[in-house]
């Protein structure tokens, strides 16, 4: 199968490795992977805060950036959220209207994909320790995620996945809201991370880079002995780089 590959902005800019492990694993569940340089945001930070025009124009490139008769791929539940939940509000009764439905109805958050699309939940990656899977707003609540990345880790070898305390709690960051209400942002990373501990877990694994930096910035103030991951570089641990 090809597919187009969606790299969000965020991951781009700040965790290129997670790109290039989100390609290594498309590549070995047998997809060809085709990646559009011209590629920049799906506009969600100016929708979020509510600059409509604006996102409606990055919105707008996104859609001419990608075919819609192609598959979509994106190592982020909350861009893939974005884009299948929100771009109604943007390209609704405009002349983008049918290529907006059929982009949205073609876009895969990458564990979603892997599981439910190719049926391929094995990668022969290795990681030993122990692990929580921190479901994302996004992933739970726009992309319906829950089983897949649980699934995919399950088959991870030398990885033992144990179960957080309030896993449906927001981690505090929410895009705008981590800069304009810290203290409670860093409360709500702080709950996260500590029932992350308190089952003596390594890492905190999840679908969005985003969350996992908010994530890493309390742990690294805190100096805390844990650390987190996105699942594409879990998935591609142990061969990545063979």
């Amino acid at each position: 199968m090809t597919i187009e590959l969606f790299i969000p902005c965020f991951i781009d800019q700040l965790y290129p490795d997670t790109a290039f492990n989100t390609v290594k694993v498309l590549e070995k569940a047998g997809c060809i992977v085709r990646y559009n340089p011209e590629q920049t945001c799906c506009g969600q930070p100016a929708f979020n805060a509510g600059f409509w025009d604006d996102a409606k124009a990055v919105g707008s490139k996104f859609l001419n950036d990608f075919h819609e008769d192609s598959i979509i791929v994106s190592p982020s539940a909350s861009c893939t959220g974005m884009v299948r939940n929100y771009y109604n509000d943007l390209f609704t009764n405009t002349t983008s209207h049918n290529k907006c439905r059929n982009i949205q109805s073609n876009i895969y958050e990458l564990s979603d994909f892997l599981v439910n699309i190719l049926q391929v939940d094995y990668f022969g990656a290795e990681l030993e320790g122990r692990a929580v899977y921190h479901d994302s707003c996004s992933g739970l609540r726009e992309c319906k995620i829950k089983k897949e990345p649980r699934q995919l880790l399950s088959k991870v070898l030398g990885l033992e996945l144990l179960e957080l305390k309030d896993n449906e709690t927001c981690c505090g960051f929410g895009g705008t809201f981590a800069v304009k209400f810290d203290a409670i942002s860093s409360a709500m990373a702080q709950q996260k991370v500590d029932n992350a501990l308190a089952v003596n877990a390594e890492y905190i694994i999840s679908t969005d880079a985003s969350c996992l930096l908010h994530l890493q910035g309390y742990i690294d103030k805190n100096n805390l002995p844990i650390k987190t991951i996105h699942i594409a570089d879990v998935l591609a641990s142990g061969w990545g780089n063979v």
